[in-house]
């Protein structure tokens, strides 16, 4: 690869946000250098990337040292961090790893860039959630100027790398821009999440659990949308400081389990049904975030409807049989998020 000034440095790049985003940085002609330590679990879908505008390192984020040289030898214009555990019930059974990865690793990628010493300035993206906000059940959206309140041990370790983040710039001057964007959905997506999950569920005539009474509020946003927004922050030398990116769609977990299987079984024969199961600790109501600066500072808007994405999403995964592998059987079934 040929040290070129538009060199990417991009963490956690095989997972699914990550991995959009590197096709739409090699589309915009950057260098992409993908540092993924590919823990399981991650996307069984390959992706090629061109060889002269991809590098893949093996490489856990928590290895300050070997992440230093990186920044060393392709002197990127930004780090981008996707790499993170972002499963709220795989939290609630193992919150070790994600405050080991999801703050301990964001601090070494600071710490990186430290170590690095540049003498060029280094703009460093944190990909966080809207979650860091908490529950905002009869509140308005969430400004970035307002409160955390995290939940789950999830939003608790995205919201610690939060405030690192900000100290790092208060004693190191280190460059940052903080997005929190609301729930991602779209293609290839991993499938113990909810839409997938939905999807893969039918085809294979599994029943479709619900916790609670399925009243759950979330704002959805396409993959590719979310993409966009950090591109523009990224390409936007006034942007700094925190930015939530959402879409305004805002739907509880039952009309979306509803919607879903009203259009699968147009497609596909399908015995599956939906069952209601017990809450998971801790679990929100309600997120809901307000994206005016963003939309002020930026050009960027959000462009797919929520139904056009849902059909989209749906046409790629019957259309790709790996996801319907055996091994995904456990993921549809298992119950994860319950107190041991």
């Amino acid at each position: 690869m040929k040290l070129l000034k538009k060199n990417i440095i991009l963490t956690g790049g095989c997972g699914f946000i990550g991995s959009n985003m590197c096709k739409l940085l090699i589309k915009k002609k950057y260098n992409v250098i993908n540092i993924d330590c590919l823990a399981p679990p991650f996307n069984s879908i390959k992706i090629n990337y061109p060889k002269k505008n991809y590098k893949h390192y093996k490489i856990n984020i928590n290895q300050t040292q070997k992440i230093s040289f990186l920044i060393k030898k392709y002197n990127p214009v930004a780090i981008i961090n996707f790499a993170a555990e972002t499963h709220v019930d795989r939290s609630i059974d193992n919150n070790t790893k994600f405050y080991k990865t999801n703050l301990m690793g964001t601090v070494s990628l600071l710490n990186s860039i430290k170590k690095a010493n540049l003498k060029t300035e280094i703009k460093f993206i944190q990909i966080s959630t809207d979650e860091v906000y908490g529950d905002f059940i009869n509140k308005n959206p969430a400004k970035e100027t307002s409160l955390i309140n995290p939940s789950s041990p999830y939003a608790s370790s995205k919201a610690s790398a939060d405030i690192s983040i900000l100290s790092f710039y208060r004693t190191f001057n280190i460059n940052f821009i903080i997005t929190r964007c609301c729930n991602n959905y779209g293609p290839n997506q991993f499938p113990d999440k909810l839409i997938p999950k939905i999807i893969l569920s039918c085809k294979k005539n599994f029943n479709i659990p619900i916790y609670g009474d399925g009243k759950q509020i979330r704002e959805w946003i396409f993959v590719k949308d979310h993409c966009t927004a950090i591109y523009e922050l990224l390409t936007n030398n006034k942007a700094k400081g925190i930015y939530n990116i959402g879409s305004e769609e805002r739907i509880d977990n039952l009309s979306i389990v509803k919607m879903l299987l009203k259009q699968l079984r147009k497609k596909i024969y399908t015995k599956s049904k939906i069952i209601f199961v017990d809450d998971r600790p801790g679990h929100d109501k309600k997120y809901s975030i307000n994206s005016n600066k963003i939309k002020k500072q930026t050009k960027w808007k959000n462009k797919t409807p929520f139904e056009k994405g849902i059909k989209k999403t749906i046409d790629w995964y019957l259309a790709n049989k790996l996801m319907f592998k055996k091994n995904n059987n456990s993921l549809l079934k298992k119950r994860l998020g319950q107190i041991k």
